[in-house]
């Protein structure tokens, strides 16, 4: 029951950010972009729901520490070629390593 609410509740604050149509790339706290665009349109990883469209997937914030959320969405889309946390970009070597638990 708890882990539902968590999701119900990540996927209210998700909707919340989301706009009529994608104009919601530039939102959210977390913005990955993935190498090769994702066959989905949504996802889940443990309790962060993520939406995907025009090459880029974004989430509102996870409790987890940045990097642990770009290694778990790195394994659903595979290689990422940027990720942004609060607006600041992963540099080079973060960006490799949170690679390095890609799909």
């Amino acid at each position: 029951m708890i882990r539902f609410l968590a999701v119900a509740a990540a996927a209210a604050a998700t909707v919340a950010l989301a706009p009529a149509g994608f104009a919601q790339t530039a939102r959210g706290y977390y913005a990955a972009t993935p190498v090769t665009a994702p066959e989905k349109t949504s996802l889940v990883t443990r309790s962060t729901i993520w939406k995907c469209g025009e090459g880029v997937c974004v989430a509102g914030k996870a409790n987890a520490r940045d990097n642990i959320v770009c290694e778990l969405v790195a394994r659903e889309v595979g290689q990422l070629s940027a990720f942004r946390a609060n607006g600041t970009e992963f540099d080079a070597e973060a960006l490799a390593k949170c690679n390095t638990k890609a799909r």
